[in-house]
């Protein structure tokens, strides 16, 4: 018997993740809890930097007129989709790390960036650069029995370590529920008495993904597969 997966992160991750899960033959449910939206801020001198830390994508989409003036930097980008978005907006990929903040550090360093600036969001992992905070994510409204009867019996995906804490209050009966986290750091943020608890093996949405797929998925019953 297949697991309802319910997606939880802002769009546009949101129906990307969506589509990524039913192209697995998950059925999703799209239930946002966050909205991204840009902040005020001020881009700082290009010059005490030599490239640009993008950990989000949204960094990217709601950096505004400020990232402009930083136009020049190239970028280290997080993962694919991060560098994907920055190609889009005119700028320069220099590096593309797979495996989060410390991985692309890592591939910023092998390039011979060594002073990035980081473009965040209010809620981020701290890289020890110097960083910038241009958008911040706002709670959507939830209503708590609605959201745990939805969540009853599925997998619920979570992509940050505040989308892990609010999930966790908004689900006070949690033996019957799953979640599956982007990382263990996410996975502690959620506490503990889940149905299934795991972390993916990358920090990424397609790792995450494929394990939520695998474990949400009988594929025996579905005749692929497995056998037991």
């Amino acid at each position: 018997m297949s697991r309802p997966l319910i997606v939880v992160r802002p769009e546009p991750g949101l129906s990307r993740t969506a589509a990524r899960l039913r192209a697995g033959g998950a059925a999703v449910t799209q239930w946002p809890l966050f909205a991204a939206a840009p902040v005020a801020w001020e881009a700082p001198d290009p010059a005490r930097f030599d490239a640009l830390l993008v950990t989000s994508a949204n960094a990217i989409r709601h950096a505004g007129a400020g990232l402009a003036r930083l136009a020049a930097l190239p970028v280290i980008a997080v993962g694919a989709e991060s560098a994907a978005v920055a190609r889009a907006a005119g700028l320069a990929v220099a590096a593309t790390g797979d495996g989060g903040v410390a991985q692309a550090l890592v591939a910023a360093r092998a390039a011979g960036f060594l002073r990035p600036l980081h473009l965040a969001g209010r809620e981020h992992v701290d890289s020890g650069q110097p960083t910038v905070i241009v958008y911040a994510s706002a709670d959507l409204p939830a209503d708590a029995p609605a959201f745990a009867a939805a969540a009853a019996g599925g997998i619920v995906l979570l992509h940050s370590v505040r989308a892990a804490r609010r999930v966790a209050a908004l689900v006070a009966k949690r033996g019957g529920t799953g979640i599956a986290a982007l990382s263990p750091a996410v996975l502690a943020a959620a506490g503990s008495g889940w149905d299934i608890a795991l972390a993916a093996p990358l920090p990424t949405d397609a790792a995450l993904c494929a394990l939520a797929l695998e474990r949400a998925i009988d594929r025996a019953a579905g005749a692929g597969d497995k056998t037991a």
